[in-house]
C-alpha cells in the first residue's frame, strides 16, 4: 500500500519551514478535499494559499492524513505536510515531510543562483542522497494551479525527484463537489508511477482527482 500519494502531498507533521517561508496570513484560496479509497472514506487533504511577504509571492500550506482499516484493524496510515513558496508560477522554496506507513522522509528546496537546490532526507539512512539542482522554472504537482497543465516536468514533494510528465486533456464529465453535481474538465498526468486524472471546472477551479494505486484500487479526492 506504499505510495498512496502519487505526487500529491503536498506535504511531516512537525516539519519546519525554511527561513524564506513566511507564516500564513489571510487566505487567498482554500481547498478541503475528502479522500476515498474504492469509494470508502479514508481521510482528508487540505490546502491554504496565502500572500507571501514579498511582492509577487504566494505561500501554500498543505496537510494530508489517510487511515485505512480492514475489519476494524488499522492496516495503513499516511501523514504528509508541505509548505511551498511561489514566485509567480515558479517554486522558490519547499519544506515537506512524510510518514508513509512508518517510513519517514523529508524534502527541502531553496532557490539559488544556479537553480532550485533540492535536498532529500530519510531518518536512519546510512548516507543521504546528494542534493540535486534543477534549473529553470520548476513547479511541483500543484494541481490547484492551472499553469501546471503546461509543464513537462514536475517536482514530487514526497520523493524530492523531478519527474518527466505528459499532461493532456481527456473527455470531461461530471462529479459531486461542494455538495453539488458540477460539469468538469479532465486532465491526465502520465509519466508518474500511475496516471492521475485531475478535474477542473470550466473556470479552472480544481474540484477533484482520481488515481489508480496498488495496481487496481482507486484513490479519489472530492472538494468539500
Amino acid at each position: 500500500m506504499r505510495g498512496l500519494m502519487p505526487g500529491l502531498a503536498l506535504a511531516a507533521l512537525a516539519g519546519a519551514a525554511p527561513a524564506t517561508v513566511a507564516p500564513p496570513q489571510a487566505s487567498l484560496r482554500a481547498w478541503d478535499f475528502a479522500v476515498t479509497l474504492d469509494g470508502k472514506p479514508i481521510g482528508w487533504h487540505r490546502f491554504r494559499l496565502v500572500p507571501g511577504a514579498a511582492a509577487g509571492t504566494r505561500m501554500l500550506h498543505s496537510e494530508a492524513q489517510y487511515r485505512v482499516s480492514f475489519l476494524g484493524i488499522p492496516v495503513f496510515r499516511y501523514d504528509h505536510e508541505a509548505r511551498e513558496q511561489w514566485q509567480g508560477d515558479c517554486l522558490s522554496a519547499l519544506s515537506a515531510s512524510t510518514d508513509d506507513d512508518g517510513r519517514k522522509s523529508g524534502v527541502q528546496a531553496d532557490l539559488g543562483a544556479d537553480g532550485l537546490r533540492i535536498t532529500r532526507s530519510t531518518p536512519g539512512a546510512e548516507q543521504p542522497p546528494p542534493p540535486q539542482v534543477a534549473s529553470g522554472c520548476i513547479m511541483s504537482f500543484a494541481y490547484w494551479n492551472p499553469a501546471m497543465r503546461e509543464q513537462s516536468r514536475l517536482l514530487n514533494p514526497q520523493t524530492g525527484l523531478i519527474e518527466a510528465v505528459q499532461i493532456a486533456q481527456l473527455a470531461g464529465g461530471s462529479l459531486t463537489a461542494g455538495g453539488q453535481v458540477v460539469a468538469a474538465e479532465r486532465w491526465r498526468i502520465s509519466g508518474a508511477a500511475s496516471p492521475i486524472d485531475v478535474w477542473y471546472t470550466a473556470d479552472g477551479d480544481w474540484v477533484g482527482l482520481d488515481a489508480q494505486v496498488g495496481g487496481t484500487r482507486k484513490l479519489s479526492y472530492r472538494l468539500q
